[in-house]
């Protein structure tokens, strides 16, 4: 597998699909992926860091003043790290702060800091995705050479059923290994 032996970070943000990030997290240490992961505040309302911290064996990161490993600031040294970045699920904020360059957290200075492919996985309500500023920012980000694995059509945890489901982390898996491989 292209992940094999690959350092990614795994950004976690604000959405009930928190849930499936644990499910790809682990996906990805049994796949021989060395896994940080760093929470945006709105991630820890809906999981735990100990979550992640559990299936990874490492310290999740949620402070972008926390110091705990790099001395040149976490976001520096994650990124340094880092062969790929993978945010699941991004939601129409985090998509938007990326779209536009606005770093006021860990997760979204990481982002501009890092020097590889970034993969994102939105997961939002059915109207929002719709919504004309989401798909400009989701355009801007195509053209910026961020990766996404479009969002499902089902149930949601809205009660609607529509597109937004966050894709099966199998899916995300799948992608960031062809995005590794150079496919």
């Amino acid at each position: 597998m292209s992940v094999r032996g690959r350092e990614i970070v795994l950004g976690v943000t604000g959405g009930i699909a928190a849930y499936k990030a644990a499910a790809l997290c682990s996906r990805l240490v049994q796949s021989d992926a060395g896994v940080t992961v760093v929470l945006t505040e709105a991630a820890t309302h809906f999981i735990g860091p100990v979550t992640f911290e559990a299936l990874t064996g490492r310290p999740t990161r949620t402070d972008a003043f926390e110091s705990r490993e790099f001395w040149r600031g976490e976001h520096i040294g994650l990124a340094d790290r880092a062969d790929a970045l993978v945010v699941a699920p991004a939601t129409a904020d985090f998509l938007a702060k990326m779209a536009h360059g606005i770093a006021d957290d860990l997760l979204s200075t990481l982002v501009l800091c890092l020097d590889g492919p970034v993969l994102v996985a939105p997961a939002m309500n059915r109207v929002m995705w719709s919504k004309p500023a989401v798909q400009r920012n989701l355009a801007r980000l195509r053209e910026d050479g961020i990766q996404i694995v479009e969002p499902e059509s089902g149930w949601l945890s809205c009660g609607q059923v529509g597109v937004g489901r966050m894709a099966e982390p199998d899916a995300i898996l799948d992608r960031l290994e062809r995005i590794l491989a150079g496919k």
